[in-house]
């Protein structure tokens, strides 16, 4: 089966360009002119890769990435930025926003195929092992051998923007040391946020990736905390906390066993009461009311 890739790119010129050479090399390439058509592909179509250029007009590359991360269905598609900016700020913001990795323009693009090929097949492998966790283990990061991290669940990635950087440099920290020898104590507890944090490695994927587990001292907890936090009623809160883990409203319609539609008049209610616009920002709302505790 060949691999599936999303060019997401404002210029036309470029958009050719690699559609006519991925193509060429036997992939099946879909495209698109912005963050905003790229988003709407991926309400019914999931790629293996995409390809995303960091600077267009309206969403840039940054944000649509951290939207698609928080999508459940395309959260572990790897994505590569295509930026024509070496600055370091950039560089940090593209792997900040759920980036697995960027080439800068002009692109080579041999080097480009052969990195794209080693991320999907790192993705595919780690979305295997994601998938047969259970709900317990839902916020979860892989890294490499160094403890750089490579990808994380939505429940993860949630958590992880909710952190201040001197909080994420304590992480990186951990994750480095965890990584380093894996015959030490398989966690740390960690004060981030407020919060006790703990850091367990639940041990390496096929791919060779290391596979951790962030849980939270106050799971079990999560409805009451967020009732009270923002004056919602339990089945409110029951919907915010399952946002944000990730959950789309057919799964809070499934667990919750009420309608797709009794689920969206809650998160209308929701979005009223915690003082936010989208599913993304409630999210980050519950976690950092979450990580207080």
């Amino acid at each position: 089966m060949s691999l599936r890739v999303l060019i997401v790119d404002d210029d036309a010129d470029a958009r050719a360009l690699l559609t006519g050479f991925l193509t060429a090399e036997g992939l099946e390439v879909t495209a698109a002119d912005s963050g905003e058509a790229a988003l709407a592909l991926l309400s019914h179509d999931f790629p293996d890769l995409i390809l995303l250029d960091a600077i267009m007009p309206g969403l840039d590359g940054f944000e649509t990435c951290r939207r698609i991360k928080a999508l459940p269905e395309a959260a572990h598609v790897p994505v590569i930025f295509m930026t024509g900016l070496s600055d370091p700020d950039h560089v940090v913001a593209g792997f900040a926003a759920g980036g697995v990795d960027y080439v800068t323009k002009p692109l080579s693009l041999a080097v480009l195929a052969a990195r794209m090929r080693v991320h999907v097949a790192n993705g595919r492998t780690t979305r295997g092992a994601m998938s047969v966790v259970d709900g317990a283990r839902e916020r979860l990061i892989t890294t490499d051998a160094g403890g750089a991290i490579l990808l994380s669940s939505p429940q993860a990635q949630t958590m992880l923007e909710a952190l201040h950087a001197a909080e994420r440099d304590v992480l990186g920290e951990a994750l480095t040391t965890l990584a380093a020898d894996p015959a030490a104590q398989p966690s740390r507890s960690l004060e981030l946020g407020g919060a006790t944090i703990n850091l367990v490695r639940l041990g390496p994927t096929r791919s060779g990736a290391l596979l951790f587990e962030l849980r939270r001292s106050s799971d079990g907890m999560e409805v009451q905390m967020l009732q009270e936090a923002f004056s919602l009623t339990p089945r409110e809160a029951d919907v915010l906390l399952w946002t944000a883990h990730g959950k789309s409203n057919k799964d809070m319609s499934e667990i919750l066993n009420i309608s797709a539609r009794t689920v969206n008049k809650h998160l209308e209610q929701v979005f009223i009461k915690v003082g936010v616009e989208n599913r993304a920002a409630a999210a980050a709302a519950a976690t950092r009311i979450l990580l207080r505790h």
